[in-house]
Protein backbone atom coordinates (compact mmCIF):
# COMPACT_ATOMS: atom_id res chain seq x y z
CA UNK A 1 0.00 0.00 0.00
CA UNK A 2 1.57 3.15 -1.55
CA UNK A 3 3.91 2.67 -4.70
CA UNK A 4 6.33 5.27 -4.31
CA UNK A 5 10.18 4.53 -3.84
CA UNK A 6 10.24 2.37 -0.47
CA UNK A 7 6.92 0.53 -1.53
CA UNK A 8 8.67 -0.78 -4.84
CA UNK A 9 11.26 -1.63 -2.60
CA UNK A 10 9.29 -3.60 -0.23
CA UNK A 11 7.46 -5.02 -3.41
CA UNK A 12 10.84 -6.65 -4.62
CA UNK A 13 11.87 -8.50 -1.28
CA UNK A 14 8.43 -9.63 -0.68
CA UNK A 15 8.47 -11.38 -4.67
CA UNK A 16 11.92 -12.93 -3.73
CA UNK A 17 9.74 -15.28 -0.73
CA UNK A 18 8.69 -18.40 -1.38
CA UNK A 19 5.18 -18.08 1.24
CA UNK A 20 4.08 -14.73 0.13
CA UNK A 21 2.01 -13.96 -2.93
CA UNK A 22 1.39 -10.47 -3.83
CA UNK A 23 -2.13 -9.86 -3.93
CA UNK A 24 -2.32 -6.47 -5.06
CA UNK A 25 -1.51 -2.74 -4.82
CA UNK A 26 -2.87 0.36 -4.06
CA UNK A 27 -1.98 3.98 -4.46
CA UNK A 28 -3.13 7.49 -5.35
CA UNK A 29 -1.39 7.95 -8.35
CA UNK A 30 -2.79 5.03 -10.65
CA UNK A 31 -0.04 5.34 -13.02
CA UNK A 32 2.33 4.42 -10.13
CA UNK A 33 -0.12 1.41 -9.02
CA UNK A 34 -0.34 0.29 -12.92
CA UNK A 35 3.49 0.12 -13.52
CA UNK A 36 3.77 -2.22 -10.26
CA UNK A 37 1.02 -4.28 -10.63
CA UNK A 38 2.71 -4.87 -14.61
CA UNK A 39 6.02 -5.38 -12.66
CA UNK A 40 4.90 -7.63 -10.05
CA UNK A 41 1.87 -9.29 -11.67
CA UNK A 42 -0.42 -8.21 -9.16
CA UNK A 43 -3.99 -6.43 -9.08
CA UNK A 44 -4.28 -2.57 -9.02
CA UNK A 45 -6.99 -1.30 -6.91
CA UNK A 46 -7.75 2.33 -6.39
CA UNK A 47 -9.04 2.56 -2.43
CA UNK A 48 -6.57 0.33 -0.03
CA UNK A 49 -9.88 -0.32 0.96
CA UNK A 50 -10.78 -2.74 -1.38
CA UNK A 51 -7.16 -4.96 -0.56
CA UNK A 52 -8.93 -5.22 3.05
CA UNK A 53 -10.84 -8.27 2.54
CA UNK A 54 -8.11 -9.57 0.11
CA UNK A 55 -4.58 -10.11 2.01
CA UNK A 56 -3.71 -11.79 4.96
CA UNK A 57 -0.72 -9.10 5.63
CA UNK A 58 0.02 -5.94 4.55
CA UNK A 59 2.89 -3.10 3.90
CA UNK A 60 2.13 0.79 4.48
CA UNK A 61 4.20 2.92 2.81
CA UNK A 62 2.15 5.98 2.46
CA UNK A 63 3.44 9.71 3.48
CA UNK A 64 3.49 9.67 7.60
CA UNK A 65 0.78 11.80 7.90
CA UNK A 66 -1.83 8.97 6.37
CA UNK A 67 -0.17 6.63 8.46
CA UNK A 68 -2.81 6.24 11.16
CA UNK A 69 -5.77 6.09 8.79
CA UNK A 70 -4.73 3.11 6.25
CA UNK A 71 -3.47 1.02 9.24
CA UNK A 72 -6.18 1.78 10.98
CA UNK A 73 -8.55 0.34 8.16
CA UNK A 74 -6.25 -2.83 7.99
CA UNK A 75 -5.82 -3.46 11.38
CA UNK A 76 -9.78 -3.21 12.09
CA UNK A 77 -10.46 -5.90 9.60
CA UNK A 78 -7.89 -8.11 11.57
CA UNK A 79 -5.13 -7.93 9.18
CA UNK A 80 -1.09 -7.78 10.52
CA UNK A 81 0.63 -4.39 9.31
CA UNK A 82 4.39 -3.79 8.21
CA UNK A 83 4.42 -0.49 8.91
CA UNK A 84 7.24 2.56 7.77
CA UNK A 85 9.04 4.43 9.85
CA UNK A 86 7.91 7.14 11.60
CA UNK A 87 5.26 5.13 13.83
CA UNK A 88 2.76 8.06 12.96
CA UNK A 89 2.11 11.66 13.36
CA UNK A 90 0.97 11.75 16.81
CA UNK A 91 1.41 9.70 20.25
CA UNK A 92 -2.45 9.49 20.28
CA UNK A 93 -2.52 7.75 17.09
CA UNK A 94 0.34 5.70 18.14
CA UNK A 95 -2.11 4.90 20.97
CA UNK A 96 -4.34 3.64 19.26
CA UNK A 97 -2.96 1.45 16.76
CA UNK A 98 -1.61 -0.63 19.16
CA UNK A 99 -4.20 -0.35 21.64
CA UNK A 100 -5.89 -2.01 18.25
CA UNK A 101 -3.76 -4.50 17.20
CA UNK A 102 -3.29 -6.10 20.92
CA UNK A 103 -6.92 -6.46 20.96
CA UNK A 104 -6.93 -8.51 18.15
CA UNK A 105 -3.90 -10.12 18.72
CA UNK A 106 -2.17 -8.80 15.34
CA UNK A 107 1.23 -8.30 14.26
CA UNK A 108 2.20 -4.19 13.91
CA UNK A 109 5.75 -4.22 12.85
CA UNK A 110 7.36 -0.77 12.46
CA UNK A 111 10.32 -0.47 9.46
CA UNK A 112 12.99 0.35 11.53
CA UNK A 113 15.82 -1.04 9.06
CA UNK A 114 18.74 0.07 10.84
CA UNK A 115 17.34 -2.93 13.38
CA UNK A 116 18.19 -5.09 10.74
CA UNK A 117 21.20 -3.60 9.55
CA UNK A 118 24.08 -6.84 10.15
CA UNK A 119 26.43 -4.57 11.74
CA UNK A 120 23.98 -3.50 14.41
CA UNK A 121 23.24 -7.91 14.87
CA UNK A 122 26.90 -8.02 15.04
CA UNK A 123 26.45 -5.68 17.48
CA UNK A 124 24.58 -6.85 20.01
CA UNK A 125 27.13 -9.75 20.63
CA UNK A 126 29.84 -7.10 22.25
CA UNK A 127 28.04 -3.86 23.63
CA UNK A 128 27.40 -3.33 27.27
CA UNK A 129 26.92 -0.42 28.69
CA UNK A 130 27.56 2.89 27.34
CA UNK A 131 29.03 5.89 28.78
CA UNK A 132 28.74 8.83 25.43
CA UNK A 133 27.51 8.08 22.27
CA UNK A 134 27.82 10.03 19.01
CA UNK A 135 25.68 9.74 15.90
CA UNK A 136 25.92 11.46 12.29
CA UNK A 137 23.20 10.91 10.07
CA UNK A 138 24.23 12.75 7.31
CA UNK A 139 22.04 12.39 3.44
CA UNK A 140 21.96 14.91 0.38
CA UNK A 141 18.70 16.74 -0.52
CA UNK A 142 15.81 14.49 -2.22
CA UNK A 143 12.31 16.14 -1.93
CA UNK A 144 11.17 12.86 -0.62
CA UNK A 145 10.90 12.58 3.10
CA UNK A 146 10.37 16.55 3.79
CA UNK A 147 6.29 15.55 4.45
CA UNK A 148 7.99 15.66 8.07
CA UNK A 149 11.32 16.87 9.40
CA UNK A 150 14.71 15.86 9.87
CA UNK A 151 14.47 14.31 13.43
CA UNK A 152 10.91 12.27 12.01
CA UNK A 153 12.47 11.77 8.79
CA UNK A 154 16.49 10.50 9.58
CA UNK A 155 17.05 10.93 12.90
CA UNK A 156 14.61 8.76 14.61
CA UNK A 157 16.79 5.87 13.66
CA UNK A 158 19.37 6.95 15.83
CA UNK A 159 16.86 7.73 18.63
CA UNK A 160 15.75 4.19 17.86
CA UNK A 161 18.50 2.38 18.48
CA UNK A 162 19.82 4.73 21.38
CA UNK A 163 16.74 4.23 23.10
CA UNK A 164 17.27 -0.09 22.43
CA UNK A 165 20.66 0.13 23.63
CA UNK A 166 20.63 3.09 26.66
CA UNK A 167 17.61 1.44 28.88
CA UNK A 168 17.46 4.51 30.68
CA UNK A 169 15.08 7.01 31.27
CA UNK A 170 15.94 10.53 29.76
CA UNK A 171 17.40 13.64 32.55
CA UNK A 172 17.58 16.10 29.64
CA UNK A 173 17.21 16.99 26.04
CA UNK A 174 19.06 20.14 24.48
CA UNK A 175 18.14 20.48 20.42
CA UNK A 176 19.09 22.85 17.97
CA UNK A 177 17.51 22.70 14.82
CA UNK A 178 17.39 24.82 10.95
CA UNK A 179 15.03 24.93 7.68
CA UNK A 180 17.86 25.24 4.79
CA UNK A 181 16.24 23.86 1.72
CA UNK A 182 12.82 22.63 3.04
CA UNK A 183 9.54 24.39 5.18
CA UNK A 184 10.92 21.60 7.68
CA UNK A 185 14.35 21.27 9.87
CA UNK A 186 16.39 20.01 8.01
CA UNK A 187 19.83 19.95 9.75
CA UNK A 188 19.64 19.03 13.89
CA UNK A 189 21.56 18.20 16.68
CA UNK A 190 20.21 16.98 20.09
CA UNK A 191 22.39 16.37 23.30
CA UNK A 192 20.58 13.40 25.43
CA UNK A 193 21.31 12.96 29.12
CA UNK A 194 19.77 9.21 30.92
CA UNK A 195 19.51 9.14 34.23
CA UNK A 196 21.95 6.55 34.40
CA UNK A 197 24.81 9.12 33.18
CA UNK A 198 25.17 8.39 29.61
CA UNK A 199 25.04 11.27 27.16
CA UNK A 200 24.18 10.66 23.51
CA UNK A 201 25.09 13.80 20.77
CA UNK A 202 23.31 13.33 17.64
CA UNK A 203 23.46 14.82 14.84
CA UNK A 204 21.08 14.57 11.53
CA UNK A 205 21.20 16.49 8.42
CA UNK A 206 19.31 16.08 5.01
CA UNK A 207 21.41 19.12 2.74
CA UNK A 208 25.00 17.39 2.51
CA UNK A 209 26.50 16.44 -0.10
CA UNK A 210 27.73 12.84 0.67
CA UNK A 211 26.24 10.15 3.15
CA UNK A 212 27.25 9.53 6.15
CA UNK A 213 25.78 7.09 8.69
CA UNK A 214 28.01 6.51 11.69
CA UNK A 215 27.02 5.63 15.31
CA UNK A 216 29.93 5.38 18.28
CA UNK A 217 29.66 3.82 21.38
CA UNK A 218 32.38 4.39 24.37
CA UNK A 219 31.64 2.21 27.58
CA UNK A 220 33.94 0.82 30.07
CA UNK A 221 34.50 -2.39 28.87
CA UNK A 222 35.78 -0.44 25.21
CA UNK A 223 35.15 1.51 22.07
CA UNK A 224 32.29 0.21 19.11
CA UNK A 225 31.76 2.01 16.28
CA UNK A 226 29.04 0.76 13.34
CA UNK A 227 29.12 2.07 9.88
CA UNK A 228 25.64 1.93 8.35
CA UNK A 229 26.69 2.26 4.81
CA UNK A 230 29.31 -0.28 4.67
CA UNK A 231 27.97 -2.18 7.07
CA UNK A 232 30.68 -2.76 9.40
CA UNK A 233 31.60 -2.72 12.94
CA UNK A 234 35.02 -1.73 15.02
CA UNK A 235 35.04 -2.96 18.16
CA UNK A 236 37.96 -2.66 20.50
CA UNK A 237 38.31 -3.99 24.06
CA UNK A 238 40.39 -3.05 27.17
CA UNK A 239 42.22 -6.26 27.92
CA UNK A 240 44.48 -7.40 30.64
CA UNK A 241 48.26 -8.09 29.77
CA UNK A 242 50.31 -10.42 31.79
CA UNK A 243 51.99 -8.36 34.87
CA UNK A 244 48.44 -6.98 35.27
CA UNK A 245 48.68 -3.99 32.71
CA UNK A 246 46.12 -2.92 30.59
CA UNK A 247 45.71 -2.69 26.67
CA UNK A 248 43.44 -2.08 23.82
CA UNK A 249 42.80 -4.75 21.36
CA UNK A 250 40.95 -5.59 18.72
CA UNK A 251 37.46 -7.78 19.13
CA UNK A 252 36.49 -10.23 16.25
CA UNK A 253 33.33 -9.06 15.48
CA UNK A 254 32.15 -11.05 12.33
CA UNK A 255 29.48 -8.86 9.85
CA UNK A 256 27.55 -11.32 8.11
CA UNK A 257 26.57 -9.41 4.72
CA UNK A 258 22.64 -9.63 3.59
CA UNK A 259 19.96 -7.03 2.75
CA UNK A 260 18.78 -5.08 5.65
CA UNK A 261 15.68 -4.38 4.10
CA UNK A 262 15.15 -7.92 2.88
CA UNK A 263 15.81 -9.74 6.38
CA UNK A 264 13.18 -6.96 7.46
CA UNK A 265 10.56 -8.22 5.44
CA UNK A 266 11.18 -11.93 5.98
CA UNK A 267 10.94 -11.46 9.57
CA UNK A 268 7.56 -9.47 9.29
CA UNK A 269 6.28 -12.77 6.83
CA UNK A 270 7.81 -15.00 9.78
CA UNK A 271 5.92 -13.15 12.79
CA UNK A 272 3.08 -13.12 10.87
CA UNK A 273 3.25 -17.08 9.75
CA UNK A 274 4.03 -17.97 13.59
CA UNK A 275 2.05 -15.15 15.18
CA UNK A 276 5.28 -13.87 17.15
CA UNK A 277 6.41 -10.28 18.22
CA UNK A 278 8.36 -8.54 16.04
CA UNK A 279 11.60 -7.08 16.87
CA UNK A 280 10.31 -3.51 16.27
CA UNK A 281 7.09 -3.46 17.87
CA UNK A 282 4.82 -0.54 17.96
CA UNK A 283 4.91 0.09 21.75
CA UNK A 284 8.97 0.13 20.66
CA UNK A 285 8.27 2.34 17.95
CA UNK A 286 6.23 4.79 20.51
CA UNK A 287 9.44 5.64 22.48
CA UNK A 288 11.02 6.82 19.86
CA UNK A 289 8.33 8.94 18.41
CA UNK A 290 7.84 10.43 21.76
CA UNK A 291 10.96 11.19 22.18
CA UNK A 292 11.27 13.01 18.22
CA UNK A 293 8.21 15.08 19.21
CA UNK A 294 9.94 16.23 22.28
CA UNK A 295 13.17 16.95 20.22
CA UNK A 296 10.62 19.11 18.00
CA UNK A 297 9.06 20.52 20.89
CA UNK A 298 12.39 21.68 22.69
CA UNK A 299 13.70 22.95 18.94
CA UNK A 300 10.46 25.19 18.60
CA UNK A 301 10.34 26.53 22.09
CA UNK A 302 14.08 26.14 23.69
CA UNK A 303 12.11 25.43 27.10
CA UNK A 304 13.28 22.44 29.34
CA UNK A 305 11.50 19.27 28.91
CA UNK A 306 11.37 16.10 29.65
CA UNK A 307 9.64 12.80 28.82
Amino acid sequence: MGIGHLGNYHLQKYQKLENVRIVGVADVDRSKADKAAAAFGCTVFSDHRELVERVDAVSITVPTRDHHAVAKDFLAAGKDVLLEKPFTATLEEADDLIGLAAAKSLVLQVGFIERFNPAIVALDKVIRKPLFIESHRLHPFVERGTDVDVVLDLMIHDLDLILHYVRSPIRNVEAVGVSVLSEQVDIANVRLTFENGCVANITASRVTLKHMQKLRFFGLEGYHSIDFNKREVVSLARRQKEGGKMEIGLNDVRVSQYDPLEEEIRAFVDCVARRTEPRVSGLEARKSLELALLINEKMKTGKDLRL
